[in-house]
């Protein structure tokens, strides 16, 4: 294909961004609106022109995966392999830089790239060489702060304690993991793009060198960049080059890892001379969907500001499903992908978003009963995760001490001060006499083997394992896993994980209670003790793999992972104050404007039809919560949604509104009265007629029953 076919199917916008003669371009660029495309033909109509040659652009993308894409259909639109071109990563990019001037960079030739794990592994021994406790001075958190510090550009000397102990200490920490690096050649990722900053900032030749190269700069997903990542562009693009960035600021919802939105205003300013072209036209979502995300963000103030539109079909109303509780909006979406699937779709074609990972539990449950494949995009299972796996170990070794999987899991977890070398006496000894490493610790210690202070530390471990024993004795399997998780320090420990990822986890554990609260033992699991049911069920959940890469799934994702992806039907479940936007961000008018574009990512992903839902009650941290429905559902205009309940009575507002009924005269939250059970509440519905299961959640638990025998009344 040549190229002049090729711009011939861009449409007007597109062809102006790809052939503008500007020095300075910022494409505005909305969902699904060819973004990618624009840039892949920007780099291709450049060289077919004769206005740069392939050594003479460089294109800086954010994953590896888009880079090799980006060059490949550069690659076709021309016809030709492209030699010397350099499209990459910031951290390729910067990692290529210093393989070649090595010297200049003052690294060692061989230098050694660490990962997240080897950078907490290396910081741990810096704690302990400055005389730091580990659990006052954990290394999860000094990385956090020496990764963010990089991301400014700051070097320990540079940063503002303000007169602050704690962050006087982290820029100690800073400082002697610097020398540590040093000393053994080792750069971490925040290095990489750090160092590469000042080989061009402190050699002015080499500086000189690569501006004359590089005459085309051109930057994907612009909105995501940092303000370590923008001086670095900046640097090298002074007044010369042709710099062609695409972004769009309604798509940034990375701050939590340095991504600055302000760098798209930040680069108007810096470029007044610049041109400004919005690529405002949509190919993948319905009008109706795109007049919600366009409604929805307007709210959001200091937008460049765009309007997305579609010469396509008009498209579904927006349903919004009002549900009884979590459950039942769980269950209501997974009846509609298999209906959408029974209709000829994938189930891959329908794709379930929510605000935390915490929400797919339910999710998961529901799924399986109704044995729907599934995959949790870019995350683990439930019960695969690490936190749960903590939790239930200190469970497991407080049922049964024997349990040697869970006592190398958790005889340092949180931190206790027990090293390697002593678990691997543990070890020595049970495997030598043949016993369990509980067993051999009492042995060791009991015997006088270990160091006094190694002794103590185990000790004091074992003794609390006892005490969680004693405490969990005859509570309800939900006050079982409230007091394990209480009593293993386990939510302290993952609050030091700065960011969203701590809190997550703490989610997660919380949302391990709700697990336990609605358990209910399988008819393989009824003779076992409710504690050993729960975590056989737990074990075999764990254990049972997610639907392969390549099988038909339903994906299962945070709205953070769903960012640059599409599918034909879109649930975001979980609209509710305090859940979406999450109650860490809304009472920062910032981070609620970040809530809102997170949202409006969501919103499209859609093609053609997209659910949006949300829960009258709701189980949050162990109890349950009544929340509301979520501002942004408020922020769509009513007329585009079809409000959507199960009985019971419609929202208030304007929308059109569906019943879904059983036809069996019940309707979800009626109280009812059975003979046998007593009093209850209607939990779900499922078929029609006198045929109709329904739960009820009775005081002696809850029960399925068939309508036409269970001889209910209403009350």
């Amino acid at each position: 294909m040549s190229i002049e076919v090729a711009l011939a199917r861009l449409n007007e916008a597109q062809q102006q961004a790809v052939t503008t003669a500007a020095k300075q371009t910022l494409v505005l660029a909305g969902a699904g609106s060819g973004k990618t495309r624009v840039l892949v033909h920007r780099i291709a109509w450049c060289l077919s022109e004769g206005l740069a040659s392939p050594t003479g652009v460089l294109g800086v993308t954010f994953t590896n995966k888009a880079a090799a894409e980006m060059r490949g259909r550069i690659e076709v639109l021309l016809g030709r392999p492209l030699g010397g071109m350099w499209v990459g990563t910031f951290h390729g990019i910067a990692h290529r830089l210093l393989r070649t001037h090595w010297r200049e960079a003052h690294l060692p030739e061989q230098f050694q790239i660490m990962d997240a794990e080897d950078q907490q592994k290396v910081l741990k021994r810096v704690i302990r060489g400055l005389n730091l406790d580990n659990e006052q001075w954990p290394a999860k958190e000094a990385q956090w702060f020496i990764n963010a510090r990089k991301d400014e550009g700051q070097r320990p000397d540079q940063v503002d304690d303000g007169a602050d102990p704690a962050i006087r200490t982290m820029i100690d920490i800073y400082r002697a993991y610097e020398e540590a690096c040093a000393r053994a050649g080792l750069v971490d990722f925040g290095e990489l793009l750090l160092r590469g900053y000042e080989l061009w900032r402190d050699n002015d030749d080499l500086l000189r060198r690569y501006r004359e190269r590089f005459f085309h700069v051109l930057v994907d997903e612009f909105q995501d960049t940092n303000a370590l990542q923008y001086k670095w562009l900046k640097l090298l693009v002074a007044d010369q080059a042709n710099f062609f960035v695409v972004g769009d600021d309604d798509q940034s919802i990375y701050s939590w890892r340095g991504a600055q939105v302000e760098n798209m205003q930040r680069f108007r300013r810096d470029y007044p001379q610049h041109e400004l072209i919005k690529l405002e036209q949509n190919y993948r979502s319905t009008a109706t969907i795109l007049d919600a995300a366009n409604a929805l963000i307007a709210n959001n103030t200091g937008r460049l500001g765009k309007k997305l539109w579609t010469d396509g079909e008009r498209g579904e109303a927006i349903r919004l499903y009002t549900a009884y509780n979590d459950v039942e909006e769980a269950r209501y979406c997974v009846d509609r992908i298999r209906r959408f699937h029974a209709e000829g779709d994938r189930y891959a074609d329908s794709a379930v978003l929510y605000r935390t990972s915490a929400q797919s539990r339910v999710m998961e449950d529901a799924l399986r009963q109704a044995d729907v494949p599934y995959r949790v995009h870019g995350g683990f299972k439930f019960y695969e995760r690490a936190e749960i796996k903590d939790a239930l170990a200190y469970l497991r070794l407080a049922m049964f001490r024997d349990a040697d999987p869970a006592f190398e899991r958790v005889i340092n977890l949180p931190v206790r001060g027990i090293g390697n070398r002593t678990v691997d006496e543990i070890r020595l000894v049970a495997r030598r006499e043949k016993i369990s490493l509980w067993a051999a610790a009492y042995r060791l210690i009991e015997h006088h083997e270990l160091a006094a202070r190694a002794a103590n530390m185990v000790l004091a471990f074992l003794h609390l394992i006892d005490t969680l024993a004693a405490r969990i004795a005859g509570l309800a399997l939900d006050g079982v896993l409230e007091t394990v998780i209480e009593t293993s320090d386990l939510v302290a420990h993952y609050r030091k994980e700065k960011g969203d990822r701590g809190l997550d986890r703490i989610d997660n554990l919380n949302e391990l209670v709700a697990a336990a609260r609605d358990f209910e033992p399988d008819e393989n699991e009824t003779e076992l003790p409710l504690v050993a049911a729960f975590l056989s069920h737990a074990a075999l959940e764990a254990g049972e793999g997610q639907a392969g890469e390549f099988e038909d799934c339903v994906p299962l994702m945070t709205l953070h992972a769903a960012k640059g992806l599409e599918f034909t039907n879109v649930f975001m479940v979980g609209l509710e104050e305090g859940l979406f936007p999450h109650q860490r961000s809304s009472t920062d008018p910032g981070q609620l404007e970040e809530e809102r574009r997170l949202c409006y990512v969501g919103l499209t992903r859609a093609r053609r039809r997209l659910t949006l839902s949300h829960a009258e009650s709701r189980r949050l941290h162990g109890a349950d919560f009544y929340p509301q429905a979520s501002r942004f559902l408020r922020e769509v205009p009513r007329q585009l949604l079809e409000e959507v309940r199960v009985g019971g009575a419609a929202l208030s507002g304007g929308a059109r509104l569906i019943e879904e009924t059983s036809g069996s005269g019940l309707f979800l939250g009626q109280r009812v009265m059975h003979r046998t059970f007593g009093e209850g509440i209607v939990l779900h519905l499922e078929g029609r007629g006198a045929h109709t299961r329904v739960q009820v959640n009775f005081e002696g638990g809850v029960k399925w029953l068939v309508v036409a025998y269970a001889g209910l009344a209403a009350l």
